[in-house]
This record gives C-alpha cells, structure tokens and sequence, in this order.
C-alpha cells in the first residue's frame, strides 16, 4: 500500500532522473534555498556520487522565515540534493564532518501570533492587515517590533512578534554567547548583515532588525547542531512540519497544504530533528521515500536545552560538511542516529576494560560462557506527545532490529534511555544491541566506525 501511494511522486521524478548529469560530482557546493517547502515538485541539485560530499552554507531558520512572508514554511533550507542510485526502500547515511557558525549575533524568544496577520496558521499562510495580500512583499524598515513592512501598504506584516525574546552575541572564538542588552540589541539591529551574515541568495528577514532585549547578561556555551537535515517526503511538507508532531497543524487545516493523518504518517521522514546530538561527529542514517532521496539541511542552532521548551533557539548562519553514502535495501522507518560517544546516555556508552573483565567474572560464576558483544544505536520518533513519539520510536527500533517490543523496552531501560528533543513530541531513544543484531540490520559498519 505504501510503495502505490509513493508511485506517484516518484513519477514525478523519474524524467527528472534521467535528464541527471552523466557524471555524478565528487562534491557539491550549496548555497541555494527551497521557499520552505521540501517534497517531490522541488528542484535537485546535483547528482552527487555515492560516497560524495556536501558543503552549505546555510541560513538560520524559525525567527527569520517566519517574518518573511513569501517564505512558505517556517525554514529556509536547502534545495535537495539528488543522490546517484538511491531508490525507495534504500538508506542514506550522513556523516557530519564538521559545523562552523558564521553568525556574529542573532536574536530569538518565545513567539507571540498577531491574529489578523495570517489564516489558520502563522507560519504559512500570512496575510498583510492592511492590503490584505496574502505572502505580501516585505521591507526591513528600521528596527524594533515594527520593522518588518508590507511593501504595497507599508503597513507591520510581521505575523508574530516576541513575548520574551533576546539578541545574543558570540565571542569570535565560538566558545560562549552572551544576550546582550538593549543598545547592544540596537547596534546589532542597525547593521543585521555584518552580524547576522545571511548568505547571498537566503531571501528571509533578519530577526536582529526586531532588536528583543528582554534578557540581558545572560552567557551560555555555544555548541552547534543541525536541526534540519534529512530526506524529502514523498508528499510536498513544511519542511518545519516534517514530524510527527509539528505535521499535525497541517490535518485538515483550511489551505492548499492540508494534509490528513494517515498521508503525514506515510509521508513524512521526520527531518524536522531538533536534536542537539546531531552535532559534528555524529552519524545519521535516513529514510529514503523518492527516487534520488533528496537530501537537504538548513537551520544551525547554536546551542539547545533538551526539549527547547522556549519553541525556538539561537538560529545562525553557518557552513556544514557532511559526507553522503548510500545503504542498498536497507529500509528504516525514520531517522537512525549515531551520535558521540561523550553524548550517549550514561548507561548505553561502551564498556571500559575493566567493566567487561567484571562481567566476565560474574558470568563465570553463574555457569555463562558467553556475552553479548553489544554497540548503542539511537532511534528518532516523533508524535503528538511525548508518550506517542516514545511509542514511534520504539517501534521504529523494534522493526530495525527485527526484535519483540518488549525485548526493546527491557533494552531500553537496561542499556540506554529515552531523551526529549523537542516538545510537544520529539525523542531519541537509545540502546545497546548485539553485534550479530546490528549485522542483520546492515547497519554494523557505522557503528563499529563510531564506536569500536
């Protein structure tokens, strides 16, 4: 049933296919956009060899789509890179080479909708209270609250504004930002490009112009993830309503992106990941669900809390290095991450000398002549709550490693954890699990790369 209802978007794409360059490159440079919306109908880049790798630069997602209205998602990521051979039912695995935030300064907070300036929903429908153009044009003019201007009325456009927002400075060696106060806020608002340092083709609002200073002296560490990276869904999504949890605003809402419960839960490949621990060094392995996989990123934070209860971080700009190879055959449900080992659960990081010749002792004494050679795995689930994306996750793993439920559940607790990426449902769950498990999930190379 699945495969039918791809069979469409993958026709979409098998002219596409063909008309690929002969020669896939080693390596592509990416600085170009989607409007926000990531699916089939996108145009790819590339083709890009099994093997090869990406640099991007990218360019802050959340707060400064979001005040751009002719953005249509609340991201801006990258076009989609087409990946020579892969089909539907193959994996793609991403190595993250390495994250350098470009950023000097960005702003950020906890969101505020302005009722009359969108319909049904403030991240893709905006509607100018003045002219009533929907996804109008828009001016920065000056900073503050009001900067965001309706091109044709010159009327404030901005579909949100900050209850509580900040402006946040980095020190040059990328250790450590600071939120800085009001004439500072103002400093940076006036000249948003030398700080905010957007790329030359992103086409969304600086969120510095809003100039929020309402949390001042306030340091954090800087330590920069990927929150959007993944697989194009079959079905054109948001990319920032690629989840199962953020997906949800799009069932049955009143616009040409209205989706239904049982479509996001086939289409989607949750790319929409939030998860600090996909961070340089990690490994991720994603789903591909249209010929080619369409592989795209954006959205650099440079730090999160787990659960990002504030709804948004510290988005920058910034330029990613991954390497991109294909797994043949190899289906996963969603998002199969490898993190560093420093960012594993206490309980699923790999035994120390000492601790296997402990557990040898004690099998020895109780008659056992063999123990499990066993490696962590982390798995994504998303989920309108928190207990549903456990749930997803679960199952997720339980097929991967072809095992009963329950045994995943014991493993879980034993050997691993359930951590919170995102409210209101967005988990990574891990566990340690047999070498000759993972072998039979092909998966076993990456995780003997990662940890061995």
């Amino acid at each position: 049933m699945v495969g039918s209802m791809h069979e469409e978007q993958n026709e979409l794409l098998s002219e596409a296919g063909q008309e690929q360059q002969v020669k896939p490159a080693e390596m592509l440079f990416i600085n170009e956009f989607t409007d926000g919306i990531v699916g089939p109908e996108n145009e790819f880049l590339g083709p890009l060899r099994d093997g090869g790798t990406i640099i991007a630069n990218t360019a802050p997602g959340c707060w400064g789509p979001m005040l751009t209205p002719t953005i249509k998602g609340r991201h801006e990521v990258t076009k989609p890179v087409y990946i020579e051979g892969a089909e539907v039912g193959d994996s793609i695995v991403v190595e993250i080479e390495s994250i350098r935030i470009t950023s000097l300064a960005t702003a950020s907070g906890v969101e505020q909708y302005m009722g009359d300036r969108y319909i049904s929903d403030p991240f893709l429908k905006v509607k100018c209270p003045g002219c009533g153009k929907l996804h109008p044009q828009t001016i920065v003019n000056g900073i503050g609250p009001e900067a965001i201007r309706c091109t044709t009325c010159n009327n404030d456009t901005a579909p949100i504004k900050f209850a509580h927002g900040y402006t946040m400075a980095f020190h040059p060696k990328g250790k450590v930002g600071v939120t800085v106060g009001k004439e500072g806020a103002r400093k940076i608002g006036i000249d948003p490009q030398r700080y905010l340092r957007l790329p030359e083709k992103s086409v969304q609002n600086p969120v510095v112009s809003m100039a929020p200073s309402d949390l001042a002296g306030v340091t954090t560490r800087v330590r920069p993830f990927i929150a959007e990276i993944g697989t194009i869904p079959s079905k054109a999504i948001p990319a920032s309503h690629n989840a199962g949890d953020s997906g949800l605003l799009l069932v049955d809402a009143d616009h040409e992106l209205q989706i239904t419960e049982q479509e996001l839960e086939i289409h989607r490949t949750d790319g929409h990941l939030h998860l600090p621990q996909v961070r340089e060094g990690a490994i991720l392995i994603c789903p591909v669900l249209v010929k080619g996989g369409g592989l795209y990123l954006g959205d650099i934070h440079a730090m999160q809390g787990a659960g990002q209860p504030a709804g948004h971080a510290s988005n920058v700009s910034g330029i990613v290095q991954v390497k991109v190879s294909l797994l043949k055959k190899v289906k996963v449900e969603g998002p199969v991450l490898l993190p560093n080992e420093e960012d594993l659960p206490y309980l699923a990081k790999p035994f120390t000398k000492e601790e296997r010749k402990q557990a040898r002792d004690i099998a020895e004494e109780f008659g056992m002549k063999q123990l499990e050679e066993a490696f962590p795995i982390a798995v994504v689930g998303t989920g309108i709550t928190i207990n549903a994306a456990t749930d997803n996750a679960l199952l997720r793993m339980a097929k991967l490693v072809e095992a009963p439920i329950e045994e995943v559940k014991n493993r879980v607790t034993l050997t691993g954890g359930v951590e919170i990426g995102r409210f209101p449902g967005l988990v990574l769950i891990t566990a340690q699990f047999p070498k000759t498990v993972l072998k039979n999930a092909r998966i076993f190379k990456y995780v003997k790369r990662q940890y061995d």
